[in-house]
């Protein structure tokens, strides 16, 4: 049953909908399908979030699981309509940035920062904090639901690889409320610039943020072929640059593997 949003008061000041629930297999399932049934009662920015995911889902259909009360997992609309379609890339992206921008303004003195790793996975000091999915509702490509699972609460122990971390595995008690609301602030704010066409400063302060950019990868592609090499850049369309003597290869969709 969903619970009144009084846990998250700076988060509803931003969002027009702040629905709670104790527990459910995936928040993106359940929002897209709610945003299907009815899409005037889950506007830009509406949120459905738990800290009970049963079957959470990450990129390259891997599942995601974590102990209850340990991982927030929130799945926030987008209304990607504003958005020019040759732009609409980018919001995966946005919401990586957005959410490393957010983690990192809850770590402000404890000694760890918060890094984008292409495409939008959250890292602190080298350790996955965060992971986000991004699709589109289907029969439309005007709404997008992200879904982010953030660890929170969880102990290392409970950590479920050693290339994991969380807010608490590095000492810190995190106030999810301002963790979700500098998030919707963020993303909102990337949305509202793509939407404008500043696709420039959306480029600009992704990089920034962006660890991967500058370092030695590993990218396993789709085809189930390896490119190793230096990531120089993201291009115009937010595409990984990979530079390996003289060839460079443009990705479009891999997994990255930082080469340490």
């Amino acid at each position: 049953m969903p619970i009144p949003a009084t846990g998250y008061p700076l988060t509803a000041a931003l969002s027009p909908r702040v629905q709670i629930v104790e527990t459910t297999d995936s928040t993106n399932a359940d929002v897209v399908a709610a945003v299907a049934a009815d899409p005037a009662g889950w506007p830009h920015l509406a949120l459905l979030v738990t800290d009970d995911q049963r079957a959470g889902r990450g990129r390259l259909d891997r599942t995601w699981t974590a102990p209850a009360g340990t991982a927030l997992a929130v799945s926030v609309v987008v209304d990607a309509g504003r958005v020019p379609m040759a732009l609409r890339g980018w919001i995966p992206l946005a919401a990586g940035a957005a959410m490393t921008r957010a983690v990192r303004a809850r770590l402000t003195g404890h000694g760890s920062t918060a890094e984008l790793k292409w495409p939008n996975d959250v890292l602190v000091d080298g350790g996955k904090i965060c992971g986000i999915l991004a699709e589109a509702v289907p029969g439309t490509l005007d709404t997008v639901v992200v879904g982010a699972g953030i660890n929170t609460r969880m102990t290392r122990a409970d950590l479920p690889v050693s290339t994991a971390t969380s807010f608490a595995a590095i000492g810190v008690d995190v106030d999810e409320d301002r963790l979700l609301a500098d998030y919707v602030e963020a993303l909102d704010g990337f949305v509202s610039a793509l939407s404008g066409g500043d696709v420039a400063r959306v480029h600009r302060d992704i990089e920034k943020l962006c660890a991967t950019v500058g370092r030695d990868v590993s990218v396993s592609m789709p085809d189930g072929t390896t490119v190793q090499g230096r990531a120089e850049r993201l291009d115009d369309e937010g595409r990984l640059v990979v530079e390996s003597g003289t060839i460079q290869t443009v990705v479009a969709a891999g997994d990255v593997i930082h080469v340490r």
